[in-house]
This record gives structure tokens, sequence and C-alpha cells, in this order.
């Protein structure tokens, strides 16, 4: 009998040690489950962590009048769409051959010679250089492209470090001006690469 008893509350003991450790068990496996959703949270990317204006989708159209006694014309199409801008250029009346493009200071085509643009626009202070040159660049270093025989050319950028009408100085390009010039930007003389004449000019205004 005094055998009985004792098996009885040996496994009476037994089992109260697994429902408490199957228990424990359940709480560390919430517990992780909890700190796995919070970790998941934490890391999602949330409406709140982007500028207001990706909301924005804006478009500019601009046309290019002749400069410096040429023949160069031409549209410039400017969209933003989640915080992105693309532009399109689209000129014509250009030497074949290489020139190059920028954006400049001031939306102001009055002078006959484009220089009313001033110069490069250069928000952030940098040196001249190539677009994404880890020694610096403008803000408005586009580059160099490529006219053909018959003096077409079509150019496109795509680009975050660019807003339309967003308020950034260091961002926003309404208020400025597309100029394009006869020569080539070397890359390297400063400020401004070199590049010639400024044969087109266009203002980056709504």
């Amino acid at each position: 009998m005094k055998k009985s008893i004792l098996y009885i509350s040996m496994l009476a003991l037994c089992f109260s040690m697994s429902c408490k450790s199957d228990k424990k068990e359940v709480i560390e496996e919430e517990n992780d489950t909890e700190m796995v959703k919070e970790e998941a949270t934490q890391k999602r990317p949330t409406a709140t962590d982007e500028p207001a204006y990706y909301a924005d989708k804006k478009k500019v159209t601009l046309a290019l009048e002749s400069k410096s006694s040429s023949n160069v014309t031409g549209n410039v199409v400017f969209t933003q769409d989640q915080g992105v801008v693309t532009m399109i250029a689209v000129l014509s009346g250009l030497s074949q051959g290489e020139h190059a493009i920028h954006i400049h200071e001031k939306a102001d085509c009055s002078s006959e010679d484009g220089k009313s643009a001033g110069g490069h626009w250069n928000p952030t202070a940098q040196p001249h250089g190539k677009w994404g040159d880890a020694g610096g660049y403008h803000k408005g270093d586009i580059g160099n492209f490529n006219a053909n025989e018959k003096g077409h050319a079509t150019i496109t950028k795509i680009t975050d470090e660019w807003c339309i009408g967003c308020g950034d100085d260091a961002k926003d390009i309404l208020g400025k001006a597309i100029i394009v010039h006869q020569g080539v930007d070397d890359y390297k003389s400063q400020p401004s690469g070199d590049a010639g004449s400024r044969v087109s000019c266009g203002g980056i205004i709504q």
C-alpha cells in the first residue's frame, strides 16, 4: 500500500513538473514570436520615411531658343514620379558631333549669348566634374551628348537628385535654366568644363 502511494505521488510530481515545463516553453515561444513581430515592424518602411513631395506627380515642359547666332532649338520635358525626375530633351539645329548640356542658375534667357542664365547650378558648392564623380560635381552637370549628321539629338536623364517644386534648395530645379553648349565639357576645367558658347537656352518654369 505504501509503495502504491509513493508511486502515485511520484507520477503526480512528474506530471506537475512536465506541465510547468510545457507552460514555460509556451510562454517562451510566445515571447519569441512577439519579438520577431516587433523587429519586422521596425524594419518595415513607412510612408512617413519619404519626403512629402514623393507623392506628387509633376510635369514641366519648356522650349529652347537659339542663342549666340546659332540655329539650335528644342523642347525639354521634366516629369517627377515617386521622388524620381526624368528629363527628355529633343534638339535640332546642332552641328554634328559632341556637345554639352547643363542646368544653370537662373531661368533668364534674355541675353543674346545666354549668359543671363548665370553659371552652373551648384547648390551644394562642389567642384565641377562628371556626374557621379567621387571628387564632386554640380547638380547641374548633366554632361555631354552626340548630335547626328542632321543636327538632331535626344538626351535622357533620370535622377532622384532633382525635384520639381519641392522647396528643397539643394534639389529643386524650378527657376533654373537648361543651357546647350557648342563645345564639349572636359569635366576638368573649373568652374564649367570649358564647353564653349551657349547655343540654346530655356527656363525651367511652371
